[in-house]
C-alpha cells in the first residue's frame, strides 16, 4: 500500500544521503554506471527553412514544415484589382465569389464542402489590389485529394450563368452593406486608394462598380484568366507537410492541365506601374443615422490623410513598418494596457488630449511598386479643422528625432507582433505564398527581426522626410461642411509645424 511505498522511500533516502554507499553524489553530474543519454536534435535551420521548386512549365511549389496532422495548402495568383487597366473594374472581386463553385470535377460548391468535410477541411478564397488566394486546411492524409480540387477550383470552374446571376445578388448585396457599415475603414481604404493613384493600378476599384454587375459574364471571364492565370503567375504554397509530396501532387495535377478557357496568352499582361498622383475624394454623406439602437454612434465625419512611402520590395520598407508601429493609435474606447499600443504617438499625443477624437489609427499598406501610410481620424463634424490640423502636425512630427525608448518600444511590438501572427498555420502560409510570388524566396522570421532590430532614429527621420515631399491623397467622408481645403492640408503638410493656414471670416 502507499503508506509502505512512503517507509521505503524515506529508508533510500536515509541510506544515501548518510553517506553508507555514495559519500559524493551530486545531481549535476552523471551517475556512475549509467549510460550516457542520447536526446533527439533537430537543425532549427533544416526545421524552419522554407524549400521551392519551380516546375517545367514555370508554376512555383513553396513549402515550409510545421508539426501537427493538419495542412493548410492554397494556389496563389499573381492576378488582383490592379491588373484590370483593360477590363471593366470588378472581375476580381467576381471571381473572389465564385470560387470553389462547380467545376469539371464536382457539381456543385456543395460536392466541394462535402468532398473537403471528409478530412476536416475547409476552403476560402481571397482577392487583394495584387494578389487572388484560393487556400484549404485540411487533414495531411487527404493532400491529394486537396491539392486535385485546388487544380479543379482554378483551372477547370464551370462559371454556369446560374452561379454568375447569384454573384451579381452577392456583389450587389456587398456593395449595399458596404455603404451602411458604421465602421467605413473598408470604404476609406477604397477611396484613399483612389486618390492616391488617380485611375491607374492600385488606385483601381477593389470591389465592383454598380455600373459593372451586369457587363460581367463568362465570355469576359475567360478573356482574363486567359491573360492572368498562367502557371508562371502562380505559387502553390502548403504549410505542414512534406515538400517532395507537394511536389509529386503539383507534378500529377497541375503540371500538364489544360484550363477550360484555353492556352494562356500572358503577352496580354498589363505590366504598368504604379504611378503616385495625390489628391482628394470627397463624399457627402448623412453619418447620422449609420447605426441606430440603444447605444447609437454619435454622427461623425472621418478623415484620412495619407502620403507616398515605398514598395514591400524596397530596404525602406522596415522604417515605414516600424514608423507605422510607433503612431498606432486605435479607437477612444480600445480595452488595454501597453500592449495594446496606449504608449504610441496617436494615443499619446492626440486620443488621451482630446476627448472629442473618436479614432486616431496609422495604417500602411505597401505594394510592389509602391506604398501608402495614412492617418485615419474620427471625430464631430464641427471639429472636422481642428482634427486635420491635428493629424497634419502628427505627420510634420514624425520627421523629428525619434526618442530612444519609443523606438525601442515600437521594434519590439513589430517583433513581437510578426512572431505572434507567424505561430499561426494559415498565417505562415499565406507569408510563404505571397513572399514567393513577389520574390521568388521567403525572407524567414529571425532574418526580419534583425532587419527591425538594425532600425535608428536616422533611418525613421530619413524616410519621413522623403515621405513628407511627396503630394498628400486625402479622403473625407460624412458631413464635410467645416472640412479645409485639399491646398490648404498641402501648405500645412509643407509647413515647419503642420498647422493649417489661419482663415479669417467675418460672419460665423
Amino acid at each position: 500500500n502507499l503508506s509502505s511505498v512512503a517507509w521505503f522511500g524515506i529508508a533510500v533516502y536515509r541510506k544515501y544521503s548518510s553517506g553508507s554507499r555514495y559519500p559524493n553524489i551530486s545531481l549535476s553530474a552523471p551517475l556512475p554506471g549509467i549510460p550516457k543519454p542520447v536526446f533527439a536534435s533537430v537543425d532549427g535551420h533544416e526545421q524552419c527553412e522554407t524549400k521551392i521548386t519551380t516546375l517545367e512549365n514555370g508554376l512555383k511549389v513553396a513549402s515550409q514544415n510545421k508539426f501537427g496532422q493538419f495542412c493548410t495548402v492554397g494556389i496563389l495568383v499573381n492576378s488582383g484589382s490592379r491588373h484590370e487597366t483593360k477590363y471593366p473594374s470588378g472581375i476580381a472581386h467576381f471571381l473572389e465569389k465564385l470560387a470553389f463553385s462547380s467545376t469539371a470535377q464536382y457539381g456543385s460548391k456543395d460536392e466541394i464542402l462535402l468532398t473537403l468535410e471528409k478530412h476536416g477541411g475547409i476552403c476560402d478564397c481571397q482577392t487583394s489590389r495584387d494578389t487572388t488566394m484560393y487556400a484549404v486546411s485540411a487533414e495531411v492524409k487527404g493532400l491529394d485529394t486537396v491539392v486535385s480540387l485546388l487544380s479543379d477550383a482554378v483551372l477547370q470552374p464551370r462559371l454556369l450563368d446560374e452561379e454568375i446571376e447569384m454573384t451579381r445578388m452577392a456583389v450587389r448585396f456587398e456593395l449595399e452593406d458596404l455603404n451602411m457599415r458604421p465602421d467605413p475603414e473598408p470604404l476609406l481604404t477604397e477611396m484613399i486608394h483612389a486618390a492616391a493613384y488617380r485611375g491607374n493600378t492600385v488606385g483601381l476599384p477593389r470591389f465592383c462598380p454598380v455600373d459593372n454587375v451586369e457587363k460581367i459574364d463568362k465570355k469576359l471571364l475567360h478573356t482574363y484568366l486567359r491573360s492572368y492565370y498562367c502557371p508562371e503567375r502562380m505559387v502553390l504554397a502548403g504549410v505542414g507537410i512534406e515538400h517532395e509530396q507537394l511536389v509529386a501532387c503539383a507534378r500529377k495535377y497541375l503540371l500538364d492541365v489544360k484550363p477550360v478557357w484555353g492556352a494562356s496568352t500572358p503577352t496580354n499582361v498589363d505590366l504598368s506601374v504604379a504611378q503616385y498622383t495625390g489628391g482628394i475624394v470627397r463624399m457627402d454623406k448623412d453619418m447620422s443615422d449609420v447605426s441606430l439602437g440603444p447605444t447609437p454612434i454619435p454622427e461623425l465625419t472621418h478623415i484620412m490623410i495619407g502620403l507616398e512611402s515605398c514598395s514591400f520590395l524596397e530596404e525602406d520598407f522596415i522604417p515605414f513598418a516600424v514608423l507605422n508601429m510607433m503612431m498606432g493609435g486605435g479607437g477612444s474606447f480600445s480595452a488595454g494596457g501597453p500592449g495594446k499600443g496606449m504608449f504610441t504617438r496617436l494615443y499619446l499625443n492626440v486620443l488621451n488630449r482630446h476627448h472629442w477624437m473618436y479614432n486616431a489609427t496609422s495604417y500602411h499598406h505597401s505594394y510592389e511598386d509602391s506604398g501608402l501610410l495614412c492617418i485615419h481620424a474620427s471625430a464631430d463634424p464641427r471639429q472636422v479643422r481642428e482634427m486635420v490640423e491635428i493629424i497634419t502636425r502628427e505627420f510634420i512630427q514624425m520627421a523629428g528625432t525619434a526618442g530612444e525608448m519609443e523606438l525601442a518600444r515600437a521594434k519590439t511590438q513589430l517583433k513581437s507582433m510578426l512572431m505572434m501572427n507567424l505561430e499561426s498555420r494559415p498565417v505562415i502560409f499565406e507569408d510563404v505564398g505571397r513572399q514567393v510570388l513577389a520574390t521568388g524566396t521567403r525572407k524567414l522570421p529571425h532574418e526580419l527581426c534583425d532587419l527591425i532590430s538594425n532600425i535608428t532614429a536616422s533611418d525613421i527621420k530619413r524616410v519621413t522626410t522623403k515621405m513628407l515631399r511627396s503630394k498628400p491623397a486625402v479622403a473625407a467622408l460624412g458631413d464635410l461642411t467645416e472640412m479645409p481645403s485639399y491646398e490648404h492640408i498641402q501648405a500645412a503638410l509643407s509647413s515647419k509645424d503642420g498647422r493649417l493656414p489661419r482663415m479669417y471670416r467675418l460672419f460665423r
